[in-house]
């Protein structure tokens, strides 16, 4: 689990829960619309949204970054508004987020990158962590942890290190923008069983993808099933 300084979490809290929060449009680029959302620990929400630049903005709201007009976002009990830059990032270190535009720094090898975030937000060990980044590394199909610089890698290998990111840590939210993009199918699978274990120890996921197909048949697995629009989120039928 990872280590967020006095920041405490109940087991029993919602992992996300959004009450009626409406984002700032001159500061977000997200529509002042009213969002409302509640994901329980294991729960799992498959959001359809054509616009994966508006899912991104989405997913930022989700993690405090987007200013609200109203309403409120909580992440584990904790509304972000109450936070401190200390606590926020302490929170955030619990956070793992797969993003569309991949967020990689090319200065830097892929093993860093990968080790940032949790560097940054927690104080586990560095090398409990590169044990964890090498363990996940395998399980989605890399032959080790990557350390040439992300843009030297393909496609394919930058979306499983990608994966790696977001999973360190053992997170208790998960937000993954479109993460199986163009992947085969034992990626897809080494993924989904990697998700459903992340799920049976209380995580929370929230999954977006422009279309139906980039869940695959994981969809009778969710929760809920919804659509980003730019007025909100609104339940798909027969979910």
């Amino acid at each position: 689990m990872a280590e967020t300084d006095d920041v405490f979490l109940n087991a029993l809290d919602a992992r996300l829960e959004l009450l009626d929060a409406t984002p700032q449009f001159d500061e977000s680029g997200l529509v002042s619309s009213r969002y409302n959302l509640r994901l329980n620990p294991g729960e799992c929400a498959l959001i359809e949204c054509r616009d994966m630049a508006q899912a991104a903005l989405f997913a930022d709201m989700c993690v405090g970054l987007i200013p609200l007009g109203a309403g409120h976002v909580r992440c584990m009990g904790l509304d972000w508004a109450d936070l401190d830059e200390r606590r926020g990032n302490a929170l955030r270190g619990r956070i793992g987020r797969v993003v569309v535009t991949g967020g990689w720094v090319d200065l830097y090898g892929t093993h860093m990158n990968i080790l940032w975030p949790q560097l940054h937000h927690t104080r586990i060990p560095t090398d409990r962590l590169q044990a964890q980044a090498v363990h996940l590394a395998l399980q989605l199909g890399l032959p080790g942890l990557p350390v040439i610089p992300p843009n030297r890698l393909s496609a394919l290998d930058r979306r499983r290190a990608a994966c790696v990111r977001a999973m360190m840590g053992e997170p208790t939210l998960l937000l993954l923008e479109h993460p199986m993009e163009g992947a085969p199918a034992s990626l897809m699978n080494a993924f989904l069983s990697l998700v459903t274990d992340l799920r049976d120890r209380g995580c929370a996921v929230v999954w977006m993808a422009p279309d139906e197909s980039g869940w695959g048949d994981y969809a009778s697995d969710a929760t809920i099933r919804l659509r980003l629009y730019d007025d909100g989120l609104f339940s798909m039928r027969g979910s």
